[in-house]
């Protein structure tokens, strides 16, 4: 894999990104959730890597992208974004984000739809803040003293139960990039969902569009998936037996999913005949 490159956003952000994969391959944007880095994606590599160039990246106020103070805007988080692209001479991209990932991902489709070819948005929502008390939890990351009780809250609404019965070394590891998140980094990206309501405007995204969601996903729920996939015109819905980080929990039906939309409907078909698809027609 890559080593982390760097470049400063209009507003003198400094962001962390990485670029895995052949020169010549269509440019698969990975966005993340929050609270997690680009290293969330290292088991994806390669797989899709096979097909793809990987554009990785550490959202403003994660990993080894720098954390301003105060609130975040998903308009900032968006840009970001479209400025990476200019900086690395890139016209247009593949995308998927997860989670604060997939908000980037609704809106680079409405404001952007120019940089995208095909968009995936997973374990995702329009809108979360009737969900969740974002204004509690600000107050929280910037009062903690550790982020320990934060890391354990985000771990647990991320995977199965059934994975916290012993020593999980998954876990271990997406609970250390929480503990590395800058508390400050944090409550701005809180601000960002917290002020974000995609639902209407969702129904403008024009670019291909796939829906992944988990089944038993606490946070971002099966309705909000189902949500989005009814308001953009002709999305897919998929739904996997899964909770939140799909990419790790349910890797294979995941990136079989993935790899079907972005290069084709008849790519894998075979493997994919136990998920259950609905797509609008």
């Amino acid at each position: 894999m890559s080593e982390d490159q760097f470049f400063t956003t209009g507003d003198g952000c400094r962001i962390a990104y990485r670029l895995d994969g052949a020169a010549g391959r269509p440019v698969l944007v990975l966005s993340n959730s929050i609270a997690t880095d680009l290293h969330m994606w290292d088991r994806s590599v390669a797989v899709l890597g096979k097909s793809f160039r990987l554009l990785r990246y550490d959202t403003r106020g994660h990993g080894g992208s720098d954390a301003p103070t105060g609130a975040y805007s998903l308009d900032r988080l968006g840009r970001d974004v479209i400025e990476l692209l200019d900086h690395l001479g890139i016209d247009q991209v593949n995308f998927l984000g997860l989670s604060l990932g997939g908000f980037v991902g609704q809106w680079l489709g409405i404001y952007a739809p120019q940089r995208l070819i095909r968009l995936v948005l997973s374990n995702t929502s329009p809108f979360l803040a009737a969900e969740l008390p974002f204004d509690a939890l600000i107050r929280s990351a910037l009062a903690a003293e550790t982020m320990e009780e934060i890391a354990d809250g985000f771990v647990r609404n991320w995977f199965p139960a059934s994975w916290f019965g012993e020593p999980n070394h998954i876990v271990d590891e997406f609970r250390a990039m929480v503990l590395a998140t800058p508390p400050h980094g944090l409550a701005g990206c809180y601000a960002a969902l917290r002020d974000a309501d995609l639902r209407r405007p969702i129904s403008l995204i024009t670019a291909p569009t796939l829906v992944i969601g988990g089944e038993s996903d606490a946070v971002t729920k099966p309705a909000h998936s189902e949500e989005i996939a009814a308001a953009i015109p002709d999305a897919e819905l998929v739904m996997l037996p899964g909770v939140h980080i799909l990419n790790i929990e349910q890797a294979d039906l995941f990136h079989q999913a993935v790899r079907r939309f972005l290069l084709g409907r008849d790519a894998e078909t075979d493997q994919l005949v136990s998920l259950r698809t609905r797509e609008r027609v």
